[in-house]
């Protein structure tokens, strides 16, 4: 037995030496994220079948007891947690309009459909979590799993985001302190696109220069932040 602290050894690495080609994956789990699919995508399209069981009662007609909410026929329920995780832990639910989700959720649900079965636990009865690669012959066997997504799959959530980030991150910044910069620069490169159609509108010839002074700054602004 080995321990995985996702701190020195990380759980989403060490899958990625454990699937191999024609392996067969089995979880129970409390949460599905299409992140973890997009973190681990080369090597879950190595497996010939993915088998998941959520441990507790998700996705239940049964198990619905506001019929009202129910009628509505939402797309996404926000309060049901374990039913949102597939869009992304409460970690990740807040970059999921920063990354480039249509085309995660696409290719996750062609994934889905050619290789995956899910089922869910019917009871209340506690269910032990665990993942288990069959490949080679042998079992590997990963317990004291709380969910399948990027974040418990450690620091392949951090690297997943920096490849999606349009500039490197500074010297002793943090991921939080990263993601309030490019959304600055994205607000400053909002103002800058908006800009240049302004001058030639304006017929006073001060107001021209003020805007044009407005615009270099912006510009100023913008590229100190992607640096």
């Amino acid at each position: 037995m080995e321990l995985i602290d996702n701190i020195n050894r990380l759980l989403g690495e060490d899958l990625k030496q454990t699937i191999q080609s024609g392996a067969r994956l089995k979880i129970a789990a409390s949460c599905f994220s299409m992140y973890a699919f997009e973190a681990l995508k080369a090597e879950l399209e190595k497996v010939d079948e993915l088998n998941f069981v959520f441990t507790s009662p998700t996705f239940v007609a049964s198990q619905v007891a506001d019929k009202i909410r129910k009628e509505r026929r939402e797309f996404h329920i926000p309060k049901l947690n374990r039913e949102r995780s597939l869009y992304g832990s409460e970690f990740e639910i807040r970059l999921r309009n920063k990354l480039t989700q249509r085309a995660v959720a696409r290719e996750c649900a062609d994934w889905i459909r050619r290789k995956a079965t899910f089922k869910s636990s019917r009871t209340q009865v506690p269910m032990q979590q665990f993942a288990c690669v069959q490949a080679g012959g042998a079992n590997t066997v990963y317990t004291s799993l709380y969910g399948f997504t990027a974040v418990d799959l450690g620091g392949l959530y951090e690297q997943l985001l920096q490849r999606l980030i349009p500039f490197p991150a500074r010297p002793q910044e943090t991921l939080a302190e990263l993601i309030e910069r490019v959304e600055q620069a994205q607000a400053k490169q909002r103002d800058v696109d908006k800009m240049p159609v302004r001058p030639a509108k304006e017929k006073q010839f001060n107001r021209k220069v003020e805007i044009n002074a407005q615009l270099r700054q912006l510009k100023k602004d913008h590229a100190a932040l992607i640096r």
